[in-house]
């Protein structure tokens, strides 16, 4: 299939395995959901699809290739991208010149395509940006290097909520564009407002899976499948950010 597959991944960290025997398709064209509680495992699979942790067993296929045994600086050349949480960014370096590192000047007019805001702070040292526009940045350095799979992890990490809504539609039209998107968000009704596929994540292991649109319309099924294993049986699910 077109997009991303994994099968039977185990990826382990600091000898401890955290992630066994996950299954999943990341079809191009969609939007796949990664949800659970915080040390449910979903920043360590990204971590073993982009390559900068190893896997501990299974495989991994871009486009029905298999790139299981390819470095990450491999897999980023054959077309996925790692967008991490903190927004990294080469603070000295200006927003030009971050984006023309990435993917050449010839990125630049699809980067301000995407967003304006950056063509205004193109001069701008990127240490000098708002946290949304840092993410805004790492974002289209993603898309400047034509990503054929974007892996991208918390975006909404300490933004005001407008901006998670201006993103969360970006990462849609994205999508939309013959993308396949993994997203790993802690939001879920936000999330799942903009996905085709969730998957809950519970100590390493797929517990759910279903469409996006019955999860919205069953909240109970993604509630339950949350709740189950918690210490915590009265824990809260995200559902926006106002709510956090």
């Amino acid at each position: 299939m077109s997009g991303l597959v994994l099968s039977g991944v185990s990826i382990a960290r600091a000898g401890l395995t955290i992630c066994r025997d996950v299954s999943l398709e990341v079809p191009a064209g969609q939007v796949t959901v990664l949800l659970g509680p915080n040390g449910a495992g979903k920043t360590t699979l990204l971590e073993g699809v982009s390559g900068a942790l190893p896997l501990a067993g299974g495989r991994i296929e871009l486009d029905g290739v298999d790139v299981t045994r390819a470095s990450a600086l491999r897999r980023a050349r054959a077309g996925i991208a790692h967008v991490e949480q903190g927004r990294t960014v080469f603070s000295e370096l200006t927003v030009r010149e971050n984006l023309i590192a990435a993917g050449g000047p010839g990125s630049l007019d699809r980067a301000y395509e995407l967003f304006p805001r950056l063509r205004e702070r193109a001069d701008s040292r990127a240490v000098l940006l708002s946290g949304g526009e840092q993410q805004m940045l790492v974002i289209a350095r993603a898309v400047s290097r034509d990503a054929r799979v974007l892996l991208l992890d918390e975006l909404s990490l300490g933004l005001a909520p407008v901006i998670v809504r201006q993103l969360m539609t970006l990462v849609r039209q994205l999508a939309d564009e013959g993308r396949a998107v993994l997203l790993v968000e802690q939001f879920a009704a936000l999330a799942l407002g903009i996905s085709d596929t969730a998957h809950v994540v519970q100590r390493g292991s797929i517990l759910l899976s279903e469409r996006a649109e019955v999860l919205r319309s069953r909240p109970d099924l993604l509630r339950h499948a949350y709740l189950s294993g918690e210490a915590d049986p009265h824990a809260p699910v995200p559902t926006t950010p106002e709510e956090s």
